[in-house]
């Protein structure tokens, strides 16, 4: 990589400290699904402060595991009432006594009587250090089969209608078959569809100008009923209400057929269009119908509100522009003029709703297929804060909405659904630390206790956050607060320890328990910073305070949001670097720190903080996309992989920089949302002249071969699919690559290089040499 060359000298028990930790990292993140910015904790508030990166985490509460069977019981608690924490490998015990004492608030708790033969030989799972994350069944309530309905779009183009209804009849063979589906459909008109009627379709038609109260679309569709009686925060069915439920939503395996035959006979929204207007559609109120359907007939169950549409919302509550074709659609410059008129009214009618749907577990999925914008800015807020899914993508008609489509219905190694629902998480940590906030697809269930910060990063003010939906690759940013003060050392060889409860309603509609604890050691920044330095995880710390920035760009000014991130850069580089005053060739930074400003400099040039190219859609998507992904997918979007693949050896990663653009060469750029393959100058006037297909040059043509089996590969998992590239030299799509890499040759320096070193790229962007040559003089600077 290019960042400082690390040219320190250190002792050798350091650099075996730095292999193991590495190591350390890498088996606590397969073990637990947690990434820590800090592996070693600063013991003050004060020095916690002066390490600029805050002290979070990365965690992954579903992450697969295929060694980690779930045990058939339900998981032991701390009696203090404030505390609750779950029995765990870091508990004392008393085996003699059949006591446990609790390690946040050192409370002693007899044990159940279940465990009267436990002894040092006879250890139940969780109080072995192996089982730091140990998963329990709930058997006790009901159990809720899941559920589907579906929101269909019908002012489509013929074309891509029929593609839509030929993916979502393939869906129903994918539903787990005891899974309640139901179909709304809209254009002008919201239709609410009946399932039960045999041989005769039926449907309740709403006005999509009007919109409606859950009251009002409860008593017009007749689920008013008395109060649903609950138990442990589920709805018990009565026979009467699953009548009334039924008549709308109903198990697949009985209704497969007839289903299958109400899609294939979907028309296109039969109000004619007149020439330069757009259809009026009526997003906002179906989405409302949806969400007061799903609130009457099954609150707080896990279900999945998936919204298909070709276009913007144009009428009623919730449009985003009106339906004449002559005023565009709002654009980033619009917003800054503040010329977006219809955008705050709409933005608060999504939120509404997605806060609806997010108190009731339920989330809504938003699947939108057109050239033009259709209003992602605005509806976002339905699927960031209930954990749904966002796709974009030109037409239904691609293999990019298919396949992705299809993915969502994909089963793990076990053969089960990976997808849960309705989870809320619970974050408990010992005394010298509060919980700051959480970054991620979730919302506040504000629960306050003696825990949580008064200063709040993120979603703060609570330690349990509600996560309607969630897949084994979903990944909170959870940000602490150390609140030990100065004078009160922690006694040597203290740990402090956080623990992650994780509840909820598994594929199989089981309700499950995950709990993850762990514990890092403190240390005294005064005499043991050179500890505290070797276990920062730089990949962690980027993504970390990259969501944060994603976090304060969605509220403030872009150049603000780069502001503030340089100024933590500099103050991290005046923390760690190693410098004379005033001397920038002096400077240098650890290997565990080499990294961390290349991806800086990645992260400001990226579409997550830039808007310019982008419309506002196409940020929002981005930026969705980013705030729930694990680290290894969320570096790929910082800092895209290249890969290069030539006559000199096998394919290699090289430097995400405009020198690895070389004729001989073909690369293959990963940048999570699209895969870009170029062929070099040389190697694009070879193909074009037919050398592939000659025999004596087989060579060439396994060399055209290999790049495209990796990307298949890439293809072949990634979720959402990403798009596909193929492009060559002085190819139009060329941009895909020439904007993502490092521009060291411009057309201002190129004459300083010589010709040979690579393909100068028309940019005034500053290359991360010249950031890195900045940074370094304000580093060392007296006066910053």
């Amino acid at each position: 990589m290019c960042g400082p060359p690390a040219v320190r000298t250190r002792s050798k028990s350091l650099c075996r400290a730095m292999a193991t930790y590495l190591e350390f990292i890498q088996q606590n993140e397969e073990r637990d699904g947690v990434r820590f910015s800090w592996n070693v904790w600063p013991s003050s508030r004060l020095e916690a402060t002066r390490m600029v990166v805050p002290l979070a985490c990365l965690l992954t509460p579903l992450k697969e595991r295929l060694d980690l069977p779930p045990v058939q019981y339900e998981p032991v608690l701390c009696s203090r009432p404030t505390c609750k924490a779950v029995l765990n490998p870091l508990c004392q015990v008393d085996y003699r006594a059949k006591l446990w004492a609790c390690n946040f608030c050192f409370q002693r708790n007899q044990f159940p009587p279940a465990y009267a033969g436990i002894s040092e030989v006879n250890q139940p799972a969780e109080l072995m250090p192996q089982f730091s994350t140990i998963e329990y069944i709930v058997q006790r309530g009901p159990q809720m089969p899941l559920i589907f309905l579906y929101v269909v779009d019908t002012c489509l183009e013929e074309e891509d209608l029929q593609a839509l209804k030929e993916s979502l009849q393939m869906s129903l063979s994918l539903l787990p078959p005891d899974a309640l589906v139901g179909l709304i459909t809209f254009g002008r008109m919201v239709q609410v569809h009946e399932l039960s009627c045999e041989g005769i379709s039926k449907s309740y038609v709403f006005r999509g100008t009007k919109d409606l109260t859950a009251k009002q679309i409860q008593d017009m569709l007749g689920l008013s009923r008395p109060a649903v009686p609950m138990q442990q925060g589920r709805s018990l069915q009565t026979p009467e209400q699953s009548v009334i439920s039924s008549r709308f939503l109903q198990p697949v395996h009985k209704i497969d057929m007839n289903l299958t035959d109400l899609l294939g006979e979907l028309q296109r929204d039969p109000w004619p269009v007149t020439q330069g207007k757009r259809p009026l559609r009526s997003t906002g109120v179906a989405l409302s119908i949806a969400v007061g359907l799903l609130e009457g007939t099954f609150p707080n169950t896990g279900a999945r509100i998936m919204l298909f549409t070709g276009g913007p919302p144009t009428q009623g509550p919730g449009m985003v522009v009106g339906d004449e074709l002559k005023t565009p659609i709002r654009s980033w410059h619009d917003i800054e003029k503040d010329n977006a008129r219809f955008m705050k009214k709409a933005t608060k009618h999504y939120e509404t709703l997605a806060n609806r749907s997010a108190a009731n577990g339920h989330c809504i999925d938003i699947y939108t297929c057109a050239l033009d914008q259709t209003g992602l800015l605005e509806m976002k807020c339905c699927a960031n804060l209930t954990g749904g899914h966002m796709v974009m993508g030109d037409s239904f008609n691609t293999s990019l909405f298919k396949q992705t489509f299809q993915r969502v219905f994909s089963k793990g190694y076990n053969g089960e659904f990976r997808m849960a629902f309705g989870a809320n998480l619970d974050v408990k940590t010992s005394r010298e630390l509060k919980i700051a906030g959480a970054i991620g697809p979730c919302i506040s269930l504000n629960a306050k206790g003696p825990c949580v910060s008064e200063n709040e990063l993120g979603i703060g003010g609570t330690s349990q956050w509600k996560i309607c939906s969630l897949d084994p690759s979903t990944t909170l940013a959870i940000y602490f607060e150390v609140v030990n003060q100065h004078n009160a050392p922690i006694p040597q060889g203290g740990r402090g320890a956080v623990q992650f409860v994780t509840h909820y309603q598994h594929s199989s509609t089981q309700r499950r328990i995950r709990v993850t604890t762990i514990a890092r050691n403190w240390a005294d920044a005064q005499t043991q910073l050179q500890h505290i330095e070797a276990a920062f995880d730089q990949e962690a710390a980027a993504v970390l305070m990259a969501r944060l920035g994603v976090y304060r760009a969605e509220s403030e000014e872009g150049p603000d949001v780069l502001r503030w991130l340089d100024r933590q850069l500099i103050r991290l580089c005046q923390k760690f670097g190693q410098y004379n005053k005033d001397d920038p060739n002096s400077f240098r930074l650890s290997e565990s720190f080499s990294l961390y400003p290349q991806f800086i400099f990645h992260l400001r040039r990226s579409p997550f903080l830039q808007v310019f190219n982008n419309s506002p859609d196409e940020s929002s998507y981005y930026r969705h996309h980013f705030a729930r992904q694990d680290l290894t997918q969320s570096l790929i979007m910082i800092q895209p992989i290249l890969y290069a693949y030539s006559f000199h050896g096998p394919p290699e990663p090289v430097l995400l920089d405009s020198s690895s653009i070389l004729p001989d060469r073909i690369l293959l750029m990963d940048t999570f949302f699209q895969i870009v393959i170029y062929l070099g100058e040389t190697i694009a006037q070879w193909q074009k002249a037919g050398y592939q297909d000659m025999p004596e040059y087989e060579n060439f043509k396994h060399l055209l071969q290999a790049p495209l089996d990796d990307a298949q590969e890439i293809l072949q998992t990634r979720f959402p699919m990403p798009r596909y590239v193929h492009t060559e030299h002085g190819g139009s799509q060329a941009r895909f690559l020439l904007s993502k890499v490092n521009p060291s040759q411009t057309h201002n320096n190129l004459y300083a290089w010589g010709q040979e070193s690579g393909a100068p790229i028309l940019t005034d962007d500053v290359s991360l040499q010249v950031f890195m040559d900045h940074l370094k003089k304000l580093a060392v600077s007296s006066a910053s």
